[in-house]
This record gives C-alpha cells, sequence and structure tokens, in this order.
C-alpha cells in the first residue's frame, strides 16, 4: 500500500471573475521513502496541489477527489484531526521562510511550542530537544543561536530552521514547496544536500514542488510534470531527462541553460493558461510545436507506454521523435 494515494483530485477558487481551475483530475502515489519531484512553471497548480493536503487552501477555496495517507482519506478532513495528522506524520518547509517563521518569536519559543503541544515535553526537555534538531540541520553554535530572533539569521539559515521545525516530529512524509528559492547557488546546494542526508537518515517520503529540474535530477526517484493544473507526463527521473517523452516536458529541458552543449537555451513560447473556467482540449496546444486539429477538442488522457512511464499527448513519440529532428 502506498504511503500516499490521490485519485481525481480537483481545487477550485471561487473569484468575482469566475471559478478558477486550479487542479485538475490529478492521479499520483508515493511510497515509502520515495523522493518524488513535482515539476512545472509558475501557476502550474504545484503548490495547491500541497496545500490541499495539507488543508491549506484559501478561505475561497475547495478540493474533490481522494486523498488518502497511509489508508486513512485526509482530504477535508476536520481541523482537530487534521492537526494532528499535520504535525506528527506529514510535514510542509515552506518558500519564503521569513513569513512563514513568526518575526515576533525567538526561535526557542517557535520550536520549543511543537514538541509541548505535541509530544507533551516539559519547556526544559523541549529547549534541548530543539538544539538538537538545529545542530541535525547543521545551525553553527544552536546552542546559542536558537534563543535569536528570525531577522537575526541569514536567508539560508532561516530556511535550515524551517527544516528543522518541519523535522521535530520525525514526519512520515516532508513536503518541501520551492525550497530553495531566493537563496544563491551554493547555498540552495547546501540545502537540497542535507534535504538529502536528512531524507536517508530518517526514511522520509519528501515531495519535492520545484520550477527547477536540475534539483529534481539531483535529488528525486521519480517526477511528475504539470501543465494548466493537470499531469502531463511522469517519469522516473533518469529516462525523463534522458528521453522526454510530452512537448511540454522537452520544452522546458530546453530551456535550461547547457554546460555541455554550445547551444542557448531556448524558452518556451507564448504564456502560461488562463486558469479561469474549464479547458477544452489540451491546455499547452497554444505554445505546442506538435498540436494537431484533435488537441483543440480533447484533452489527451494520460497512458503508459513504457515501464513506470505515462505521459498525455495525441501524438505518437515517434511522430514527435522525428519532427524534432527535422
Amino acid at each position: 500500500m502506498p504511503l500516499l494515494d490521490i485519485k481525481d483530485l480537483n481545487v477550485r477558487f471561487g473569484t468575482p471573475d469566475g471559478e478558477i481551475h486550479a487542479v485538475n483530475g490529478v492521479n499520483l502515489s508515493l511510497g515509502r521513502g520515495e523522493a518524488l519531484g513535482i515539476v512545472g512553471e509558475s501557476g502550474s497548480g504545484k503548490s495547491q496541489l500541497s496545500f490541499s493536503l495539507m488543508g491549506l487552501l484559501a478561505s475561497n477555496g475547495r478540493a474533490s477527489g481522494s486523498v488518502t495517507f497511509d489508508g486513512q482519506e485526509i482530504l477535508n478532513l476536520p481541523e482537530p484531526q487534521l492537526n494532528r495528522i499535520r504535525s506528527e506524520r506529514i510535514a510542509m518547509v515552506f518558500q519564503d521562510p521569513m513569513t512563514a517563521l513568526n518575526p515576533y518569536m525567538r526561535i526557542s519559543d517557535q520550536l520549543t511550542e511543537v514538541l509541548v503541544l505535541h509530544k507533551g515535553l516539559s519547556k526544559r526537555d523541549a529547549l534541548k530537544e530543539a538544539v538538537a534538531i538545529l545542530d541535525a540541520v547543521r545551525i553553527p553554535d544552536a546552542a546559542n543561536r536558537v534563543r535569536l530572533y528570525p531577522h537575526e539569521f541569514s536567508g539560508g539559515m532561516r530556511q535550515r530552521v524551517m527544516i528543522a521545525m518541519a523535522l521535530l516530529c520525525k514526519p512520515d512524509l516532508l513536503i518541501a514547496d520551492e525550497p530553495t528559492t531566493a537563496l544563491d547557488v551554493t547555498v540552495q546546494a547546501q540545502i537540497m544536500e542535507l534535504l538529502g542526508e536528512l531524507r536517508r537518515e530518517l526514511g522520509m517520503a519528501t515531495i519535492l514542488i520545484t520550477h527547477d529540474l536540475g534539483v529534481v535530477a539531483g535529488f528525486c526517484d521519480r517526477a511528475i510534470v504539470m501543465y494548466g493544473g493537470r499531469v502531463m507526463e511522469e517519469s522516473p527521473v533518469d529516462p525523463l531527462f534522458e528521453a522526454p517523452s510530452h512537448p511540454y516536458t522537452r520544452g522546458l529541458l530546453s530551456a535550461l541553460p547547457r554546460l555541455d552543449e554550445d547551444t542557448a537555451a531556448t524558452p518556451i513560447r507564448g504564456n502560461p493558461p488562463n486558469m479561469a473556467g474549464a479547458t477544452v482540449g489540451c491546455p499547452f496546444r497554444p505554445r505546442c510545436d506538435f498540436a494537431e486539429g484533435i488537441c483543440a477538442q480533447e484533452m489527451p488522457p494520460l497512458e503508459g507506454f513504457a515501464p513506470g512511464r505515462t505521459r498525455a499527448c495525441h501524438r505518437a513519440i515517434s511522430a514527435l521523435n522525428e519532427e524534432a529532428a527535422a
């Protein structure tokens, strides 16, 4: 049985201008200890998918479908029950630690509060645990720095504090939403290396939400590519990079600068889709170099074509390869 099993997940937001279809019919599963990357441009539905799992949608949002965690349905679970799961078994690292951390509270208070409330520890024992977890995420001089405020840490150190807070209760699943946003390249590498080490040590399943395919290549076992709130392709990481099968995945990879080739990066033409209302046909069609008439009429189903690999495209892979080479 998978640790996480999502079936036909849909997320909608009511607005004065109409209903926003942020996530549309997503199906995926995650095994224990597995690392899954969710990639796509901004607005593809990645973050809203994760917020719906955690019960963190905005007040005008609603989610439907099924999300089971370790065999228990958790989608739209009552707040008291969901709080216990969120605190003890599923944790999330947000992309902006300066807004996720309370600027008016010392780091020590923010960390110990979790352990006092959810683990029943005394404040003294909770503080010892807090220092130990800060040591684990490589915060220098943790015993003294634990009493500082968030603004007294650098961006990379604040992100480490967020990771420490997420790991306090040793969750079965960690969701990391753009964990390296706004960090310089050296710090990004340090944060991802740290997450990899902690994942292996704790046997923790991880969902990494990012627009950075390079980070996915170095961290994840498997990836799904989202566009317009839908899954366009799913694959183990190595074959995804060696032989991307969906035009959108190819476009994302072509937009990356390459050090091993003397070719310029090629951005995907056009703009991401307007998510207001239901989309007819394939949402990527207006930007796709391989689109046919059927693409404007029918959304292609997500179908398997190789072991562990699926994609949603009307064009045969052989035809895509021929046109791409032409």
